[in-house]
């Protein structure tokens, strides 16, 4: 998908303000496909990307890499369709930067750049905290086709075999669960995205919601692997009391081996 046509219809809209820059981040659709089109404003220019939808999870899982540092921020080329796309880690007086340069198949090239933030790399985390609940809305909207389609499949079905329905029921036919639009709010981007680190590994806390309602996204990086959970908002205090208990437990644990060594006799400080 190298541009864009008239009658796109916007699904999603996310925004993200990262140091001077602003980062507007909208989900579409056309007859060709869903794509995420992400530009950068500053006060004297706009550039713009455009990914493909199966792109997204590949520029999470880039992120994912960037903001944990494990990859030495070597430089990348992801190529999707007809495009190419190249992530390059550069630093200047204000701090690190990634610089995204889309190259498509007729040599047009596309550039945005996206500042670390902070030394914990503020920017690239919330930059990668939109792009997750962007493709978790997009895989949301996906699993809604598939099922109203399943749905209308049984029904149809049914339709043909039930004697009841074929000569009583001539109402309208419901195709099943709808999701509701995903959430525009971006006032609470910068307070639920958390990132805490731990020996080698990384830990990404994103809270988010959907048709089911919110909940709590916690990912583990560790070099080149991602791996998630997702708990219910419902469950978050019984979540937090047990990983209390654990703390505590930890705790009691290390007193006892510490009382152990005083009581030893050949010990000696």
């Amino acid at each position: 998908m190298d541009g864009v046509t008239g009658g796109d219809v916007e699904l999603m809209s996310k925004s993200l303000q990262v140091e001077h820059k602003l980062f507007y981040f909208d989900l579409k659709e056309n007859p060709r496909g869903r794509y995420l089109k992400i530009s950068e404003k500053t006060t004297t220019s706009r550039s713009t990307i455009i990914v493909p939808e199966s792109g997204i999870v590949w520029f999470l899982d880039l992120f994912n890499l960037y903001s944990n540092g494990d990859d030495k921020f070597e430089s990348k080329e992801l190529q999707m369709d007809t495009k190419v796309f190249y992530f390059d880690v550069g630093e200047n007086p204000r701090g690190r930067f990634l610089k995204i340069s889309e190259v498509s198949a007729a040599s047009v090239r596309s550039t945005i750049i996206v500042p670390s933030g902070n030394d914990a790399d503020e920017g690239w985390v919330q930059f990668r905290h939109v792009l997750a609940e962007i493709h978790e809305a997009s895989q949301m909207l996906l699993s809604s086709i598939e099922n109203r389609q399943v749905s209308s499949q049984v029904l149809l079905k049914f339709q043909k075999s039930s004697p009841i329905n074929a000569g009583f029921y001539d109402g309208p036919v419901r195709n099943g669960p709808t999701v509701a639009p995903p959430s525009n709010d971006t006032s609470r981007m910068s307070s639920t995205a958390r990132v805490l680190r731990a020996e080698q590994k990384k830990f990404f806390f994103d809270l988010g919601s959907n048709a089911r309602g919110q909940y709590l996204r916690i990912s583990e990086v560790i070099g080149g692997d991602r791996s998630a959970i997702i708990l219910p908002a419902s469950a978050l205090e019984q979540f937090h009391e047990t990983v209390g208990e654990f703390v505590e437990l930890l705790k009691a644990q290390e007193q006892q081996v510490s009382s152990a060594v005083l009581a030893d006799p050949g010990y000696t400080k």
